[in-house]
Parts: structure tokens; sequence; C-alpha cells
């Protein structure tokens, strides 16, 4: 699949990025560490604290990356920027206004695999370093990529999350894989295989939450 810039001109505008914004992407990363601190290690059932962390990467990734910078190389930024502007806004409202969005911890293989990826988004910025990339033309945080890996990782911790949640990040790990292998961004190469774990592992709670005797008696 071919996309409408050339490497340079996307680790340019990745670098515009980072030296115009990378205080504020600090700042989110240090507030998504403590939040997933807060889940993972205390047990803390801050529902509406992890559903607003959300809501602001997805919002922050919207405007302050598509629409700011990457809508410079390449017009469908606008959508993406729409799209996630959407993802924020069914955080605000699922797990914000309606407090629907449930997040909770454990031993199982969901609850394991929820902690890796949201740990693999927060150590996203040293896998591209260690890549080789150099700063500051390379995807630190804050940005789509890193963002919908987090963000796969907390909806595994996510008791029967509404399936209107997973579509956009769903979507973007299909659409950004492509670009991740044509520019050989290696840390985007899991964006794929989370979605996919996100929806297996959605589909198999729905389906054991509907049929309970089936299922236990499989």
């Amino acid at each position: 699949m071919q996309v409408p810039f050339t490497e340079t001109e996307f680790l340019d505008i990745l670098a515009a990025y980072n030296e115009a914004l990378w205080p504020a992407a600090a700042a989110l990363w240090l507030l998504s560490l403590a939040a997933v601190f807060r889940l993972f290690t205390r047990g803390s059932r801050t529902h509406r604290e992890l559903s607003a962390v959300l809501a602001a990467h997805w919002a922050w990734s919207a405007v302050a990356y598509h629409a700011a910078f990457f809508t410079r190389i390449n017009p469908a930024a606008w959508l993406f920027a729409g799209l996630f502007l959407t993802q924020a806004g069914l955080f605000i409202w699922f797990g914000i206004v309606r407090g629907q969005l449930r997040f909770s911890t454990g031993r199982s293989g969901r609850h394991v695999l929820a902690a890796l990826l949201a740990a693999y988004g927060l150590a996203y910025p040293i896998l591209t370093l260690a890549q080789g990339l150099e700063y500051p033309r390379l995807p630190l945080f804050g940005v789509p990529c890193p963002t919908a890996i987090f963000t796969a990782g907390l909806l595994l911790a996510a008791d029967n999350p509404a399936l209107n949640l997973l579509v956009v990040p769903v979507l973007w790990s299909l659409i950004a894989t492509s670009a991740a292998v044509l520019f050989d961004v290696r840390a985007d190469f899991m964006l794929l295989p989370a979605a996919v774990l996100l929806v297996a592992f959605t589909i198999a709670e729905r389906t054991a939450r509907r049929h309970p005797h089936r299922v236990a008696h499989d």
C-alpha cells in the first residue's frame, strides 16, 4: 500500500511535532504512567480517571498531531483527526458521563496481556530509540500509534467494553501498519497483534457472558 508522503517528509513532521510540543507529550506520558500504576499495582478502581486519560490521548493526537502537523503532508489527516476526536468523545460519553467503562485487574490471560500492552505503549519512546532512530526525527509519545497500542491494553483491562470503543483503534491499527512496514518503524509492528488480541478477547468475553453454560461445558 502506497502513502502520499515520503519517509523524509514523515520524519520531518515528527521532528517538528517533537520540537514544538515535547513538554506536553512528556506530561501526557507521566499522567498515563500514574494512571496505569494505580490500576495495575494498587488495584485502584479509578474508572473515570482512566477514561479521561484515554480521552485526552485521542483528543491530543487528533488536534496536536493530525490537525496541527500531519495535515501538511497528508490531506487524509483531517479525516483521521475527526475519527480521533470521535474516539475521544466516546471515552467521555461511555467512561465519564455514563460510567459504563469499568476496569479490573487479575491474573487471567486478558489481564496479563492488558498489562503488557499498556507497558508497551508507555515504553514506546524507548523502543523507537533502541531501533536506532535519532531524536527528534522519530515517533515518541502522544502520536497515534502508541496511543492505539496503549488504548488496546487498557480496553483489554475493561470489563465488557462497548463495541463502539473498539472501532477506531482497530481501524487505525490496520491503516498505520502499512506505513510502519514501509518505513520500518518496528515499534509499530505491535499495532496489528494488539488489535487482533483486543477483538478476540472482547468476542470471547461477550460469548462467555451470553452462553455461560455452553462455555463451562466446553
